[in-house]
């Protein structure tokens, strides 16, 4: 993995992982059930945790200066659709090396993605979709897994990955399946399953390729996974922009786009890193509908 200069000063934060019970085989023939009868279901795993000793780095307007340290989480989130099951992002490699390193970062992954999976009666070989909301190796870590899957690729963030990533946080090992596995290169908008109720939808800034998830659920309505696009919820209210983004005019252009989205549709903005957000989604192995 390889920082930037500007990000040793704290790159990762760390939440403390819970370790998951075992789901009971009557809970997952039950969420069998559901993705057969046409539900469409959102789960959200915890697939890792990060902890930074100065949180400035994620604020080019010093909102974070003066030794501020903060934790993020790394989630992976399922999605089981009557067509097929998606997985967006895939958190933290079980290789994160241990201990604080010289960015004074620390982090990783507690629980293995299988096992999380194994609760809700998924193998790693019945993901049908995978797809990031970008490429940076909080995303990425046990991307490898999905191999039978096809890899959804925004064809901008993969130029950009394979080309280093800028001095970011890129393990082009992590996502190395790539090579072998089915791809379906997108550059705009993408309606996964052809029915507008699981969208990718392009939003540059935070990378060059950055892309957000939009969900339209059954009780729930509208759910936007939102990636990087913020990182804590303070981040949204004030419309920071990290040091570390690639383009700060379209990360504000990207701003836009997704509030006005949230506003006309009454979405719920999920806010992927944030502590607080994760907290409020359904405890694995519940999920939302």
């Amino acid at each position: 993995m390889r920082f930037s200069s500007r990000a040793c000063s704290g790159w990762w934060a760390a939440l403390v992982v819970l370790a998951w019970g075992a789901m009971p085989a009557s809970a997952v023939a039950q969420t069998q059930a559901g993705a057969a009868s046409g539900e469409i279901r959102l789960y959200t795993l915890n697939c890792g945790h990060l902890e930074f000793k100065d949180l400035s780095f994620f604020s080019d307007t010093g909102d974070y200066d003066g030794g501020k340290s903060g934790v993020i989480v790394a989630p992976c989130f399922v999605i089981r659709h009557p067509k097929g099951i998606l997985v967006w992002d895939t958190g933290m490699s079980p290789h994160f090396p241990k201990g604080v390193n010289a960015a004074g970062v620390s982090g990783g992954i507690d629980v293995p993605v299988e096992k999380l999976l194994a609760q809700i009666g998924i193998k790693p070989a019945d993901v049908n979709y995978l797809a990031f909301s970008h490429l940076h190796s909080d995303h990425t870590g046990n991307a490898n897994l999905f191999k039978s899957a096809t890899w959804i690729m925004n064809k901008t963030e993969l130029a950009w990955a394979l080309g280093g990533g800028s001095g970011s946080p890129v393990d082009v090992s992590d996502f190395s399946a790539y090579n072998t596995a089915r791809t379906h290169m997108i550059d705009a908008d993408y309606d996964v399953f052809g029915d507008g109720t699981v969208r990718i939808l392009k939003t540059p800034g935070h990378t060059p390729g950055h892309q957000v998830l939009e969900l339209k659920l059954q009780k729930a309505g509208t759910v936007i996974l939102a990636g990087d696009l913020y990182h804590f919820r303070a981040d949204r209210a004030s419309r920071l922009v990290p040091l570390f983004n690639t383009n700060r005019a379209d990360t504000l252009a990207s701003f836009d786009r997704v509030e006005r989205l949230a506003h006309n549709t009454h979405a719920r903005v999920v806010i992927e890193h944030d502590p607080e957000d994760f907290k409020s989604m359904p405890k694995f192995p519940a999920y939302l509908d």
